[in-house]
């Protein structure tokens, strides 16, 4: 009997992982994607000193681990090559160039019905599907908050999805406005290539080293979380002392606990609190207003800047195409159901990719999606 179709939305390394997945067991897919290349994200809007901020072995996708020869902790580069090859290995296709406008499942039929433009003709094409797989991302709509006067603002303002490094901005006055782990990357670049930088830090932080977090992601599994917490923060304080004196705060929350409860990830430090302590980078708290060049600070100083690069994360637009589910997706796009159990919605929808697990939930949400429809075929 011939399996029933999957569509797919999204061919990030999510999608790609689902598409894998459903492979393995024979169940013919379709997958939808709004750009004209796989993982957009990563090959299209990321800055080049990016890394995989997690050992390879929590980012590995599911049927393919990694070449022997990669490090412990991937580049950008390699990990495009990786998925490169992932999509050659198990023949993935994507429609490029499609975005949905609408998914909607058929009580009648017991199917779903997609329709999404192509933006080459400009015509809507209709596709059917048993099951949807909603795989568009975390990282899929750059937002960038509304800030009183930004409009007056002279110079060049961008969102981290458009900055690549920080040659271009030598001797600029350039201000980061973000603490997570982009900003904090993107504020590192920029004070090596001689950016007088400053970053705007909103909310205490949990600053741990690679080192850390991979102790902390290896304990998890065999000792309770808060025993875990009261490690890292006690490493964290021993290798970076007292930060409030530069601005920095940590959190009365642990960074794993903060991670389950909330998907907020610790600060992987990949230099930065040096330069923040010796004053290369320079931590102003929330912004006020925006008065020409001159920023204006809720602790009452105002600073002239050249450029802002907003390192302000992303939205998810799921809500505006996919309708009625009122069960699986929350407003922003992200499941509302708790671990374990996120993944599956009803009538045959499910999201891969959207609990704030990063690549490694991916994965497993992709394996657990694949066997779940395939043991209803």
């Amino acid at each position: 009997m011939q399996k029933e179709q999957v569509i797919i939305v999204g061919a990030g390394p999510s999608g790609l992982a689902m598409a894998a997945c459903l492979n393995h067991h024979s169940i013919p897919y379709i997958i939808l994607e709004r750009e004209d290349c796989i993982a957009s994200l990563w090959k299209k809007y990321s800055y080049d000193r990016l890394h995989l901020h997690l050992d390879k072995q929590f980012c590995v996708l599911p049927h393919m681990p990694f070449p022997d020869s990669y490090p412990r902790f991937v580049s950008r580069q390699q990990f495009v090559s990786y998925l490169d090859d992932y999509v050659s290995r198990f023949k993935i296709s994507p429609l490029y160039r499609r975005t949905v406008e609408s998914a909607e499942f058929d009580g009648e039929t017991g199917k779903w019905i997609v329709k999404a433009r192509n933006l080459g003709s400009g015509e809507v094409e209709e596709l059917e599907g048993r099951f949807l797989v909603v795989a568009s991302g975390e990282t899929s709509d750059p937002f960038t908050p509304v800030i009183e006067g930004l409009n007056t603002f002279p110079g060049d303002v961008l969102h981290s999805t458009r900055f690549r490094n920080g040659k271009a901005f030598q001797n600029q006055k350039v201000l980061v406005v973000g603490s997570g782990n982009s900003g904090m990357e993107i504020a590192f670049d920029l004070a090596n290539h001689g950016a007088q930088t400053s970053l705007v830090v909103r909310s205490p932080v949990h600053i741990l080293s690679r080192d850390m977090i991979y102790l902390g992601l290896i304990l998890v599994k065999y000792i309770r979380v808060n025993l875990v917490d009261s490690l890292m923060v006690m490493l964290s304080k021993l290798v970076y002392g007292d930060l409030s004196k530069y601005g920095i705060y940590r959190p009365k929350e642990g960074p794993f606990f903060m991670k389950a409860a909330y998907g907020k990830y610790p600060i992987t430090d990949i230099g930065t609190c040096k330069k923040i302590k010796s004053q290369e980078i320079r931590v102003l708290p929330s912004i006020c207003s925006i008065r020409g060049n001159e920023v204006v600070f809720e602790n009452g100083t105002t600073h002239p800047f050249d450029t802002i690069v907003f390192c302000t994360g992303f939205k998810r637009s799921t809500n505006v195409w996919l309708k009625g589910d009122d069960y699986l997706l929350n407003d922003d796009g992200i499941s509302k159901l708790s671990f374990p159990n996120h993944w599956k919605g009803k009538n045959g929808l499910y999201c891969v990719g959207l609990s704030r697990r990063g690549l490694y939930g991916a994965a497993s949400d992709a394996l657990n999606i694949a066997d779940d429809i395939n043991s209803l075929q």
